[in-house]
């Protein structure tokens, strides 16, 4: 049995306490195998976590991991316009290769801001998992499909393939793979295959991942066609339920919160993304108080603009703030939690805590920096004060993915190259 020792640093534990001790990781399972007080074990390989915080891999819950391609190519506009004017004209151009290369600019950005696991909505997703592969995240993945302006057939063919790719994909990856069905939102896919297809995907006990709620221009066309807010809707369809988590969640109303909670819905918070778009803010700790599960997630570079879970916790707890109008929302340890153990339970991973028998996901946070100075509250300085930056090693399934900033399973120089090119030529073609 192989063995890393993470030595030397602070550990964040389940309850959110810190405490001196070294963690022990079964490379074999990929689990934590013991964590223990400082010096007490020993392993084959040892990282040094000396002045640093050990932290759970941190979760991102909605992502469009390729997307980095479009990073900063259309900025401020709202949501529809972004879309329809720039954001899907560009993609219609995406090509595999274009994901391939995309996808893994977006894991190592992550892997380097220690992200360790993600739930992915794209195109081409057989190239995102290849890429999930080599750099031995975890990853929840799936096929977006999108009806709206396809005739008949291409609609079903699209919606069909949601399902059979999150058929085929799951488990690989040596099981660090999951899949979901994924029909894009309840506006962009027509209601007479959401009728067909949603009931498919519960049968095959595919879980559930879509938009949902995102903008007030979504929610009014729902009402006015269905005479039901967009939340019952989905729950008339068969969508909610304990597989299921939406995006976003923004414009939820009590009797929406009340029903995410009956059905144990969860909701995958893009702080971020909402208030780029000028989507609003969702009532998070509204949907907590409630008793709803809640991940953390980044939505896509090309909205964000960035894929820095700790960015994403500093803008989760200053607009929850805002949108409770209350400065105790959000607190500091509740943000920390949605980004860790709240992801790991949206997405189906034993991760998110730092215990014997947990996955071994992980991230070293360097605290030898003068903005974490002093340690007071060392929870609040993950959210309030730390960077990607400070990220120091990585750590996913028992296996160093990152050892002081060097990325490990990719070479860096050479996917930063590869991704400027594709991007570059994607937009001529798309312009042209």
């Amino acid at each position: 049995m192989s063995e890393l020792l993470v030595s030397g640093g602070r550990v964040l534990r389940p309850d959110l306490t810190v405490e001196r001790a070294d963690v022990l990781v079964d490379q074999d399972s990929g689990d934590v195998a013991a964590v223990g007080e400082p010096g007490a074990l020993s392993g084959d390989d040892e990282l040094d976590a000396s002045e640093g915080l050990v932290v759970p891999g941190l979760v991102n819950a909605h992502t469009h991991v390729a997307m980095t391609l479009l990073r900063g190519y259309a900025d401020d506009k709202p949501l529809d316009a972004w879309l329809q004017e720039d954001i899907w004209p560009v993609e219609a151009e995406l090509t595999p290769k274009d994901v391939r290369a995309g996808a893994e600019l977006g894991l190592v950005e992550m892997i380097k801001s220690g992200t360790t696991a993600l739930s992915d909505m794209y195109f081409h997703v057989d190239e995102i998992a290849g890429a999930v592969e080599q750099a031995g995240l975890r990853a929840v993945l799936g096929h977006t499909a999108v009806t709206v302006g396809k005739d008949e057939a291409d609609a079903r063919e699209d919606v069909q393939q949601s399902l059979d790719v999150a058929e085929r994909l799951d488990g690989a990856a040596d099981g660090r793979i999951r899949t979901t069905f994924q029909p894009h939102s309840l506006t962009t896919v027509g209601e007479e295959l959401l009728r067909e297809f949603v009931p498919a995907a519960n049968d095959a006990g595919r879980p559930i991942h879509l938009h949902a709620n995102e903008t007030s221009d979504e929610v009014g066309p729902i009402v006015d066609e269905h005479g039901k807010r967009p939340l019952e809707y989905a729950d008339d369809l068969g969508v909610l339920g304990p597989d299921t988590w939406i995006a976003h969640g923004v414009h939820v109303d009590e009797r929406e919160i009340e029903l995410l909670a009956d059905t144990d819905t969860g909701v995958a918070h893009c702080p971020a993304s909402n208030m780029k778009l000028a989507s609003g803010m969702a009532p998070v700790q509204e949907l907590l108080d409630a008793g709803v599960t809640v991940g953390l997630g980044t939505d896509g570079a090309a909205s964000n603009n960035d894929l820095s879970m700790f960015d994403e916790m500093r803008d989760a707890a200053m607009i929850g703030k805002l949108a409770a109008e209350d400065a105790s929302a959000m607190a500091a340890a509740s943000v920390v939690e949605i980004a860790t153990a709240g992801g790991a339970e949206l997405l189906g991973f034993d991760s998110g805590r730092i215990e014997a028998g947990a996955n071994a996901d992980l991230a070293v946070v360097d605290l030898d920096q003068p903005h974490l100075t002093p340690a007071h509250d060392l929870v609040s300085h993950l959210v309030y004060a730390a960077s990607g930056s400070d990220v120091r090693h990585t750590v996913c399934d028992g296996t160093v993915l990152m050892r002081d900033r060097d990325v490990k399973p990719f070479d860096e120089a050479t996917v930063v190259e590869r991704a400027d090119e594709h991007a570059t030529a994607l937009v001529g073609r798309a312009t042209e």
